[in-house]
């Protein structure tokens, strides 16, 4: 097992909106904290990866020493600390079945021997291997559940089997259990009888950016598209999009964003079908500017997922002011609570529900302004990743509260 370590927490740095981080320990002595199951830092990937580096670099700035464990097959990372984040590199085997449970495997035996308060897991796969802290350590294992990984459709029966089984473990192995959404908490109550503590993904403030790069690059003009971001894996439904988007009477075009994930089969589908359309575009991936200028420029953000944990690409559609589309599956009605101006839902899988839905977007772009705008301001006030890191230190500070015989309490 090769490990690169890549810095060391800088704790007395200012956080990303240039204030100085609270004191050392607030309500306690700082924690060592690992996180597992993430592909990396800086996020440049997927929801989780956003989400870790959010809460990792949050809980650094309140004086906490996070390690936060990166695959080598995610690409590069700085050479030192990251917004106060320590980073180590652990080797793994880049391919689709053994990549996640090889890396959080490498990573548990790293993570132990730093002897850390908390070992915190990120998805149901790397919770395999949850068990060696939980018993053979005297760290305090958290699980975040971000989706219910053995229901993807990408994974053959095999791999679903073991997913299966990582589904069992989530329930029964953690100390405690964090759920981005109300729907998956409410899961883990009905199917195991045990509580996962709800703590929401947040959003950060939107960067309104010129159409430099799209326009240079993909020939976008302001308001002159739809959107859509998300992994081109088969529940996000890219390949629905475009067949419904082909009925749509719009000048429009529809800009689809994300590539594979071990899914090229299922890429060469979509690239197939939007062939059969010049006004659909796929840019691959983007973050960073490009993915700001994107979102800046929008006329309307498209979510046509069939499974979702609490999409962070539909919050930060909603924190941009776009008018919004999406299948009416839990995880969006919690976001978008029912079919109004501004954030419009069709049924779950229905072609000819999201022609209706698009059209009524693209019809009223002013009223569906106005509606969006109303929705941005209640996402800015419910979903924050300051609340989320308080939240979640909080869990971790019950975990290790000593407990007296005879009088103990669900954690979640």
């Amino acid at each position: 097992m090769a490990i690169r370590d890549l810095g060391t927490p800088d704790t007395g740095a200012p956080t990303s909106a240039g204030r100085a981080p609270a004191p050392a320990g607030v309500g306690g002595r700082p924690l060592r904290i690992a996180m597992i199951g993430q592909k990396g830092m800086p996020a440049t990937y997927g929801g989780i990866e956003r989400h870790v580096e959010e809460l990792a670099s949050r809980l650094a700035g309140r004086g906490h020493e996070v390690t936060v464990y990166c695959r080598e097959s995610y690409g590069s990372v700085p050479l030192d600390a990251y917004r106060g984040v320590r980073l180590r590199q652990v080797r793994t085997i880049a391919s689709k079945h053994l990549d996640a449970i090889v890396h959080s495997s490498t990573s548990t035996l790293a993570a132990l021997r730093d002897r850390p308060d908390i070992v915190h897991y990120h998805g149901l796969g790397p919770g395999l291997v949850a068990p060696l802290p939980r018993y053979l350590a005297r760290s305090k294992v958290v699980l975040t559940v971000h989706g219910l990984d053995h229901q993807r459709a990408k994974w053959g029966r095999a791999a679903r089997a073991v997913l299966e089984t990582a589904h069992w473990f989530s329930g029964h192995v953690p100390d405690a259990r964090v759920a981005v959404s109300r729907a998956l908490a409410a899961h883990y109550q009905t199917r195991f009888g045990t509580e996962a503590r709800y703590i929401p993904n947040g959003v950060a403030a939107p960067r309104q950016l010129p159409a430099r790069q799209i326009r240079s690059r993909f020939g976008l003009a302001p308001g002159g598209y739809l959107l859509m971001v998300g992994r081109l894996v088969p529940e996000k439904s890219a390949d629905l999009m475009i067949r419904a988007f082909r009925r749509v009477r719009t000048g429009l075009r529809l800009v689809i964003v994300g590539g594979s994930s071990f899914s090229d089969d299922f890429v060469a589908r979509v690239r197939a079908e939007a062939a059969d359309d010049p006004r659909v575009v796929l840019t691959g991936f983007a973050y960073g500017d490009l993915l700001a200028e994107l979102y800046s420029n929008a006329a309307g953000f498209v979510q046509p997922s069939r499974l979702e944990g609490l999409p962070l690409t539909l919050l930060e559609a909603a924190s941009y002011g776009l008018p919004v589309v999406a299948s009416d599956i839990s995880p969006h009605l919690e976001v978008l609570v029912a079919d109004a101006p501004g954030r419009r839902l069709f049924r779950d899988g229905d072609a000819d529900d999201l022609v209706r839905a698009v059209t009524r977007l693209v019809a009223d772009p002013a009223g569906e302004r106005t509606g969006a705008a109303v929705l941005r301001d209640r996402v800015a006030d419910e979903y924050t990743w300051e609340v989320a890191t308080g939240e979640l230190e909080r869990l971790y500070r019950d975990l290790l509260r000593p407990r007296r015989w005879g009088r103990t309490r669900p954690v979640g």
